[in-house]
């Protein structure tokens, strides 16, 4: 068994106001995690490009560089998929939507409990050290590679956050059958789930990827029902057919 296997997780936590990070790193290292920790932007984003952590712990709000901009650096130039739980003290839904369209995967609004940032934590390594299966889904012109997790639409590659690939895989999966919010919800973040937002703003994000550039949607939200992945042309085609 390696040593990570043997803690709780390695965690980068890159928090500005140092009371905080004292607070945090110690309740963890307590709890069996092995802790990082960066005081600004500049020297989180190094440490998290050059080391493989379980998750990072983002503060949106850094000197040197914000958090926003640790985050888009991370997974579109860096290529990096660790989770990321941003900490913020703006709780509004657009404030929300712009942490994980850059590529944020959960939130935590501040002033927080630290038992619920490590139900969060541990929701986010469950997910990630999941083994990851080989296998190829297709939906209408839209392929993911679960393996290299390569996604495509009408031959075009496509760029989607951690939470949006898993989404996309546990819809593409079960298509073209409904899929309820709450199944999705357990799916991905087990028993710990996040607030009403969450869900909601994932796949906000995941429509702007995968259908407004396209002629025809293949996400569609079933009222009172869940979300289901299909290409309704070609099965209205096939019906009639």
């Amino acid at each position: 068994m390696s040593l990570r296997d043997e803690q709780s997780g390695l965690i980068l936590l890159v928090e500005g106001n140092r009371q905080i990070a004292e607070m945090v790193g110690e309740f963890l290292e307590r709890r069996g995690y092995s802790v990082d920790y960066a005081a600004d932007g500049v020297s989180g984003l190094h440490l998290a490009v050059s080391n493989s952590y379980d998750v990072i712990v983002l503060d949106l709000m850094l000197p040197g560089m914000d958090g926003l901009d640790v985050c888009r650096k991370l997974r579109k130039d860096a290529k990096k998929s660790t989770p990321v739980l941003m900490l913020t003290a703006r709780d509004t839904l657009e404030d929300k939507l712009i942490g994980l369209e850059a590529g944020a995967d959960d939130y935590l609004v501040k002033p927080f409990e630290v038992r619920e940032l490590e139900a969060r934590l541990r929701a986010l390594i469950r997910r990630d050290r999941r083994q990851v299966s080989s296998e190829v889904l297709t939906v209408g012109d839209m392929t993911l590679d679960t393996a290299t997790l390569r996604l495509t639409r009408s031959g075009q590659e496509l760029t989607v956050s951690p939470i949006g690939l898993k989404l996309l895989a546990i819809l593409m999966r079960e298509s073209p059958r409904v899929v309820s919010r709450r199944d999705i919800e357990r799916e991905i973040w087990g028993d710990t789930l996040p607030d009403s937002d969450t869900l909601r703003s994932h796949l906000y994000n995941l429509r702007r990827v995968i259908d407004k550039p396209f002629d025809r949607p293949l996400l569609h939200t079933i009222h009172s029902a869940g979300y289901r992945l299909a290409d309704l042309e070609t099965e209205v085609a096939t019906a009639t057919a």
